[in-house]
């Protein structure tokens, strides 16, 4: 655990040191545990905005964490066999030791650590500087950023809930800031304890942060309340708390069409306009922003334009992946002919490719963590589960999500004959409209079903398997002697 603590307290020495720059009185970076950090309010917002971009590092949500959660699934082709661009995951042969398992663990903690520092700072300081109630939406800024955090981690290196009720092994929780060297040594608590902490950072966030109208760019790149709602709305879906989803719903959902939040999150009429600047959409409730500043994109081999688009003019991606013949983009109920999704497939030479983020090199796409197309999609599917009927509401939102990108595709109650057929249909627009987003390894283990051979060296895996989940970090295996591996 040594070594993960030195990198650690190296990331927020250097964060430290950045939001020194300028100034006439630069702090000693031992000088961290005296909370120097947090004397003056410009301070604290640097160091608030700090753990956003920790959290979006391409190691961790900017991007290598959503193209492993692509790449696992069936949808895409891997076309270098590059293990440093997610071979081995795209195999589903990954090791403690494979540099993606190590990366997104070390980042995702980097994350939750600095959170961590910051509560402790603000608590100790930063509270009687920036007064009560900036103080309350920097903590719940915070807790929402460590909320994202371990459940993003927990989809990776985790059983799933179904598997035992959340009684397996999780995450490891730690709610104290480490800013010296030391020996952090931890047990792995379960996974329902894992999900504990992220809804109790949640409600915390929801209950501290503000409602601002749906939008604009700092609604959409800061946590909000209403990003706290959604976030849960996910979670207890992953927790099979479908009434739990329902009654969280209400804070966000209308109750019939046209669905509007109460801060006016709705779908774009055009989907296109979700994934171009200036990305200020009503649908977006909370992404990753990326700019050409210095330090602001993604580095090299973490972006997800490098990884699924080819390099035929204009993109300049390494075509790293294309899409699979056989993925989603096959199934005939996704019309060619009138669904402008499908207008984010490219032929390239013999190759199709996904260009979902078009934006060439250095790759400034924003990357959506959540929307309200999925918003509709997780209501829809708990409603349905929950009422074990072929809800009129569940079909109504469907549908909206459906008509939006094909308008000759209007569903009604008499298109699903059995609440498993409703399902399907909920299941396999997820898997249409967040293509590429980072959710399909997602889905599958949450559902509980097989990852589908990829090729003749990529064998079905069972939900039983090995392979499901992926190891624990070798770095963490070492250093924490407390740390059981899956």
């Amino acid at each position: 655990m040594r070594k993960y603590c030195t990198y650690i307290l190296l990331i927020a020495i250097a964060g430290f040191s950045a939001c020194q720059k300028n100034l006439l009185d630069p702090v000693p970076t031992t000088d961290i545990p005296d909370f120097k950090a947090f004397e003056t309010k410009d301070r604290i917002n640097s160091q608030l905005n700090g753990l956003y971009s920790v959290m979006k590092h391409g190691k961790f949500l900017g991007g290598k964490f959503e193209i492993a959660n692509e790449v696992r699934g069936e949808d895409f082709v891997n076309e270098k066999a590059n293990n440093v661009t997610l071979n081995a995951t795209w195999r589903m042969v990954p090791t403690g030791e494979t540099q993606e398992v190590k990366e997104i663990w070390s980042q995702g903690y980097i994350t939750i650590n600095n959170v961590n520092v910051f509560l402790t700072g603000m608590n100790a300081v930063g509270n009687k500087v920036v007064g009560d109630s900036m103080a309350k939406i920097y903590a719940g800024e915070a807790k929402f950023v460590r909320s994202v955090s371990y459940f993003s981690l927990l989809q990776l290196y985790a059983r799933p809930h179904w598997d035992g009720a959340g009684s397996k092994p999780g995450l490891i929780l730690h709610s104290e800031g480490h800013s010296q060297i030391g020996s952090y040594s931890k047990a792995r608590s379960t996974v329902n304890d894992t999900y504990a902490q992220v809804i109790k950072d949640l409600d915390s966030a929801e209950a501290l942060l503000p409602k601002p109208a749906a939008g604009t760019l700092p609604a959409i790149t800061h946590a909000n309340a209403y990003s706290a709602i959604a976030f849960k709305i996910r979670v207890y879906l992953f927790l099979e708390k479908y009434d739990k989803v329902i009654e969280e719903a209400a804070k966000l959902v209308s109750a019939s069409a046209p669905f509007v939040s109460p801060g006016g999150h709705a779908l774009e009429g055009d989907i296109f306009k979700v994934f171009t600047t200036p990305y200020s959409s009503k649908e977006s409730i909370f992404s990753l922003p990326f700019s050409g500043a210095t330090g602001d994109f993604p580095g090299t081999q973490t972006q997800l334009g490098y990884y699924f688009t080819p390099s035929a003019k204009p993109y300049t991606g390494n075509g790293e992946y294309s899409l699979h013949p056989n993925g989603i983009i096959s199934d005939s109920s996704w019309k060619s002919a009138t669904d402008a999704r499908r207008n984010f497939i490219l032929t390239a030479g013999a190759k199709k490719y996904w260009v979902k983020f078009p934006t060439p090199s250095p790759f400034t796409d924003f990357i959506p963590v959540i929307r309200y197309a999925e918003v509709l999609l997780d209501v829809a599917e708990a409603r349905v589960r929950q009422l074990n009927t072929v809800d009129a509401s569940a079909v109504a939102m469907l549908s909206a999500v459906r008509h939006r990108s094909d308008a000759s595709v209007t569903y009604t109650i008499a298109d699903f004959a059995t609440p498993a057929a409703l399902l399907a249909a909920i299941t396999k627009e997820k898997h249409i409209e967040l293509l590429g987003e980072g959710f399909r390894s997602m889905e599958v283990t949450r559902l509980g079903i097989s990852f589908p051979s990829k090729s003749s060296v990529v064998p079905v895996i069972d939900p039983t398997a090995a392979q499901y989940i992926w190891p624990i970090s070798s770095d963490e295996m070492i250093y924490n002697k407390l740390c059981v591996d899956n």
